[in-house]
């Protein structure tokens, strides 16, 4: 069953967030905040609402500048916001949609335009969260794609030099995946690359970074890892990879290491210096792990 959208009703009146939840309660989860600094909190905390609704006349911050602070918040600022308040001039109404509100609801509300109106909101936003999940994710295995690992990837080199912290790349290749296509077929071969791909992904640091590099590779980017760490990483998923067996199949990886180094001018040479150690690797008889 799909899960309901979340709510986030914001308003110092207690009656007038009755009204509002009652109408909606039945569709949505709601979550409450009677201010404007903890709507900010709520904005921030899992499950994040997927649509505020926010009045304007709230004490000590009112409803603009909360819709400012929202839109300053690094990966809240696209949360949609719906005004929802007394305030029914133009002026008040142009003010809300020139910062970024998607709607402006006048009350007293009714009922059956709230309803519809967040609707339209709620499939807009599942909308653009579906154009945006696949723009960044491979469609097979589920892990983000190449044109993702990169843009990543060098935010990642940028700050890692600049803090002059540690950040270690892994790149993986399963080894003979050809001979699983073309002796197994294709279906079995996607079956092989989604359990590999979900080893890889499991049990990671919120911090780590996996994506399908193409084909049968893969990479994972290790931040504040030495080559060290990650090579103790590297051989713990290769011993898991070796014990999968998908489709009762024997299959085994190859794994490259490199850590950053001045001798890197981006991520790109990173990456390169990885795919050195996993030629490497592939040169010395498979299954095993080199690090640059």
């Amino acid at each position: 069953m799909e899960e309901k959208a979340v709510i986030l009703i914001v308003d110092d009146v207690a009656s007038n967030v009755q009204a509002l939840a009652g109408v909606l309660k039945d569709d949505y989860n709601i979550k409450v905040a009677v201010n404007g600094i903890r709507a900010l909190e709520l904005v921030k905390q899992k499950p994040h609402p997927d649509l505020i609704l926010l009045d304007v006349n709230m004490p000590e911050m009112d409803g603009y500048e909360v819709l400012r602070e929202i839109k300053r918040c690094i990966g809240c600022e696209s949360l949609p916001v719906m005004f929802v308040t007394g305030k029914d001039t133009e002026e008040d109404e142009e003010k809300g949609l020139l910062l970024g509100a998607v709607d402006y609801i006048k009350k007293p509300i009714h009922p059956a335009i709230v309803k519809a109106r967040v609707n339209t909101q709620i499939t807009l936003k599942k909308q653009r969260d579906e154009l945006v999940y696949n723009a960044l994710h491979d469609q097979l295995t589920g892990l983000y794609n190449r044109n993702h690992l990169v843009d990543e990837g060098e935010r990642k080199f940028s700050r890692a030099v600049r803090q002059n912290d540690k950040l270690s790349v892994m790149m993986i290749d399963i080894d003979h995946f050809k001979a699983v296509n073309d002796t197994y077929g294709h279906f079995t071969g996607d079956i092989v690359l989604k359990e590999v791909a979900s080893t890889l992904d499991q049990d990671k640091r919120i911090e780590d970074f996996s994506a399908r590099f193409g084909g049968e590779e893969f990479i994972i980017v290790l931040e504040g890892c030495s080559k060290e760490d990650a090579k103790d990483k590297a051989e713990t998923l290769r011993k898991k990879i070796e014990k999968l067996k998908p489709e009762d199949i024997e299959v085994t990886a190859s794994f490259g290491v490199s850590e950053l180094s001045k001798e890197h001018s981006n991520f790109e040479s990173l990456l390169r210096d990885a795919d050195s150690a996993l030629y490497t690797a592939k040169n010395s008889g498979r299954n095993c792990v080199v690090v640059a």
